[in-house]
């Protein structure tokens, strides 16, 4: 029987997968990096193994195929602190890292440490591959865990510093080309299951849908919105689901939980049934189980049966992915008849989305000098072309999107970071790179920006022409509740004034300083028009946070504003 070479095998395997790009820190399996770039599949080499990791993550959900990156032994530590936001936010990257030779462990060799128990809690599954005898079976099986069920990181030591000592490897393991995409399997939910949660559904009075970000990772935003529309019931959804159905439909209610608007958290409070779909339902979309109560009544969609009723104690649990469970629900409900719009009910979401959409607008219309963030978010909005995409950081710029940010075209894409402060500028490298004839605009403020701002060079170096605003207020403002009251702080938070509109153009990127809000749009159109990559520095008001997210009385938010340190402990 013919073998070939274990870096023509990962390269032929990656191609068959799908792949179209490899993010890594040299070096490693620098003979598959050849053997790809023959195969049209492109090897990024970026900056940071971080940085890395991030732009597969932002790749594999715009592309919906599994990311791919790597680093070398001594980069396997910070390629596995990448991991973390994939992790959280369910989504299939595999990481591959060098490891030691088996004659060479437990001898000190150079940089020698176990890195395997560190992927170990960030990752779905974690394997070493000995030699090339073990490299199709094990590499399929990342591509399969990594895409079925929940997907999820997976991660593959190959032996050598630089994962290329495998030798020769049989070439007949057949590739199964459908665990290159995700979802991979449709797994529908037990007829029983259905019948009880239309029963339910039937019996509440004020219902409402929380789409999560399994709704967005199952591409079920039609069938989301079809149910919504059938029933009547208003949808609010997670940050990592925003766009799923538009801002601008009446049945939407905006971003719920921690990244909210109030009038989502308040609907949400006063429904008498929860309805969530492809959610964790953790703390931060229930605002610390606040929004509904522990108590409440609540129906859970989830694709992991372990989820189902794990905060809820009275849940009706239905496993299966969400599309799949979304056109089962629709079609029950068609043959046993549309029920009565919930007038009531309806015309008191329409009342609270109405008094914030009110409140809100002063803020996003507002023609102050320095800009005001929430005014910078809307323009994004407003210029934003039909297929745009936009990736957005965390901290204050996810608030600002969560709650200034307006999705208008369905063929629009929103991605975010799941708590990885930075993520979001690599993140939108790897968009660009699975979507190249789609517009791609990150919005992070400079303290994310600081994080991973060398990457400038990696897109310019590859023609990966992302467009980043920079939310510039000169500081790490979040925090500055935490600081209040006295100027002797001021280090740790503020940030001294850095022209990082120079350093843009120094590293051959289209760079645009603005400091007025009717200077956005111009300059976004501009650089959808450029042929290169943009850094759009936007000189904000330092002095402005993000409007905390409504709870019950008592509940502090996870970022005070100035005056409410005392609520930290």
């Amino acid at each position: 029987m013919s073998q070939v070479s274990s870096s023509q095998y990962i390269a032929e395997a990656f191609k068959a997968y799908g792949v179209t790009h490899f993010f890594y820190v040299p070096v490693i399996i620098p003979g598959a990096c050849k053997e790809m770039q023959r195969m049209g599949i492109t090897p990024v080499m970026t900056h940071g193994e971080k940085a890395a990791t991030y732009m597969a993550d932002g790749y594999a959900r715009v592309s919906h195929r599994v990311g791919v990156c790597g680093a070398q032994t001594i980069g396997g530590t910070n390629l596995a602190a990448g991991l973390r936001d994939p992790y959280l936010a369910r989504v299939p990257v595999l990481a591959i890292s060098g490891g030691k030779l088996p004659q060479h462990r437990y001898r000190l060799t150079y940089q020698e440490i176990d890195d395997m128990p560190i992927y170990q809690s960030i990752t779905k599954f974690n394997a070493t591959v000995e030699n090339g005898e073990r490299l199709p079976d094990l590499l399929n099986t990342a591509f399969r865990a990594a895409t079925t069920g929940m997907p999820q990181p997976v991660h593959l030591e190959l032996p050598g510093f630089a994962g290329m000592n495998m030798g020769d490897v049989d070439p007949e393991y057949e590739v199964d080309r459908r665990y290159g995409q995700y979802p991979a399997i449709r797994s529908l939910a037990p007829a029983e299951d259905i019948d009880a949660a239309l029963n339910a559904i039937g019996k509440a009075q004020r219902p409402v849908i929380v789409a999560g970000g399994g709704v967005a990772s199952s591409q079920a935003g039609p069938e989301l919105v079809a149910l919504a529309r059938f029933l009547s019931i208003p949808v609010a959804t997670a940050l990592n689901a925003k766009g799923v159905i538009l801002d601008a439909d009446p049945l939407c209610i905006g971003i719920v939980g921690e990244y909210s608007r109030s009038c989502a958290n308040l609907a949400v409070h006063e429904a008498d049934l929860v309805i969530y779909i492809g959610s964790l339902t953790g703390g931060l979309v229930t605002r610390a189980w606040s929004i509904p109560e522990k108590s409440a009544k609540v129906i859970h969609i989830d694709i992991n049966p372990e989820n189902l009723g794990r905060n809820y104690q009275h849940t009706i649990g239905v496993c299966g992915d969400a599309k799949a469970v979304l056109l089962q629900l629709t079609e029950a409900m068609k043959q046993s008849g549309k029920p009565e719009p919930r007038k009531a009910w309806l015309d008191r979401v329409g009342k609270l989305k109405a008094e914030w959409q009110e409140n809100i607008k002063p803020r996003e219309t507002s023609d102050a000098v320095p800009m005001r963030p929430e005014r910078l978010s809307r323009e994004i909005s407003d210029a934003l072309p039909e297929n745009g995409i936009v990736v957005g950081d965390t901290g204050h710029a996810g608030l600002w999107m969560a709650q200034n940010f307006y999705a208008t075209s369905e063929k629009q894409t929103f991605i975010r970071a799941h708590g990885s402060l930075g993520w979001s500028f690599p993140a939108a490298i790897g968009a660009k790179c699975a979507a190249p004839d789609r517009p791609v605009v990150c919005f992070t403020g400079d303290g994310g920006f600081y994080y991973h701002m060398a990457e400038m060079e990696t897109a310019v170096r590859y023609g990966i022409n992302v467009i980043c605003v920079v939310n510039n207020n000169e500081s790490l403002n979040q925090e500055q509740g935490l600081w209040a009251g006295t100027t002797e702080f001021d280090k740790n938070w503020r940030f001294h004034s850095v022209d990082l509109t120079a350093v843009a153009s120094a590293m051959g990127c289209l760079a645009m300083k603005i400091e007025r809000p009717q200077d956005v749009r111009p300059a976004l159109e501009k650089a959808f028009q450029a042929n290169r990559p943009v850094i759009i520095e936007a000189k904000t008001d330092w002095r402005i946070s993000a409007q905390p997210s409504w709870a019950p009385e008592g509940l502090p938010g996870l970022y005070p504003p100035p005056g409410e340190q005392k609520n930290v402990k």
